[in-house]
């Protein structure tokens, strides 16, 4: 089978897309074919060596959709169901950037039924990630929280989410979104200055950082959505950073949201595997809104 890879460390030219064996699933495993695959940030941070493993081959995708094709012992999937996963994917030797994926059982949920494989594809990590970021801000209805990013992927899905809480969502990104940010359903959009100490909370899926802490009032909360890029506390406010783990429960619920009209799933551009650098090249120009696929 086909799969993009990295061995070594570098810009869009040094993903590679390579033969190799297939691989079978072990107990409470399944294998995947794959129809659609997201082009994530994270994939570059593994692209340019941010997560090492020098001289290693690298697999890149952390997201796939796609159908069931083989199951381990256990697993409790059966063979032609169509479903999404979330791999986590740091060192490991394949990811869903491939014809086949081997994910654990309980990672994986029932596909959407209301959108395409490709839409289906960015669910997974940029979902998850937003929901997990908003777990740890634990906050309450009515209270406000600022969401930088939020015309991106992530961001996006945060305001979407935010708001079912019964939160007063402030939504930060470029002017130009302003349409595509209220339409999410933020109350409030800013593209520039924001009042300090103006909200309760900031999820920051921007990676705006320290200078965002001065938005928080005090004893707020501020969740950064990379790990380890949390500014240190000040004031009483709580600080901390997402890692996103795989949850096939909890994206079980966040596919019904797609599929209720909750979550807004959107699509940028799709490429066919053979063209992965061109989805890279195209992820490093900037002003991507929704996420690039990859559809082998």
């Amino acid at each position: 089978m086909r799969a993009a890879v990295v061995t070594e460390f570098g810009g869009p030219e040094v993903v590679e897309v390579v033969e190799v064996g297939v691989p079978e699933p072990g107990s409470r495993q399944i294998r995947i074919k794959v129809a659609a695959a997201a082009v994530n940030p994270v994939d570059v941070g593994v692209r340019v060596g941010v997560f090492g493993g020098a001289g290693e081959r690298l697999g890149l995708g952390w997201d796939v959709a796609g159908t069931v094709d083989a199951v381990g012992a256990a697993a409790g999937w059966a063979v032609g169901e169509q479903v999404v996963a979330l791999v986590y994917g740091m060192g490991k030797s394949l990811g869903t950037y491939a014809d086949y994926v081997v994910v654990d059982a309980d990672s994986v949920a029932v596909a959407p039924v209301s959108v395409d494989a490709a839409h289906a594809a960015t669910v997974p990590l940029n979902a998850l990630t937003a929901a997990q970021a908003l777990d740890l801000l634990a906050l309450e209805a009515g209270q406000s929280l600022l969401v930088t990013g939020a015309a991106g992927a992530v961001g996006g899905y945060a305001v979407q989410l935010a708001v079912r809480q019964g939160l007063s969502v402030v939504g930060l990104a470029r002017e130009a979104d302003e349409e595509l940010v209220r339409s999410l359903g933020a109350g409030r959009f800013v593209s520039g200055e924001v009042a300090s100490r103006s909200v309760d909370a900031v999820l920051d899926a921007a990676i705006v950082g320290e200078s965002a802490l001065e938005w928080v009032r005090d004893g707020g909360a501020f969740v950064a959505v990379i790990p380890h890029t949390e500014p240190a506390p000040v004031r009483g406010v709580r600080t901390a950073a997402v890692e996103v783990s795989a949850d096939g429960a909890r994206l079980a619920e966040l596919v019904a949201l797609v599929d209720e009209g909750v979550l807004t799933a959107r699509v940028a551009q799709t490429y066919a595997l053979a063209d992965v650098v061109k989805a890279h090249v195209r992820l490093a120009e900037g002003g991507v809104r929704g996420r690039l696929v990859l559809v082998p």
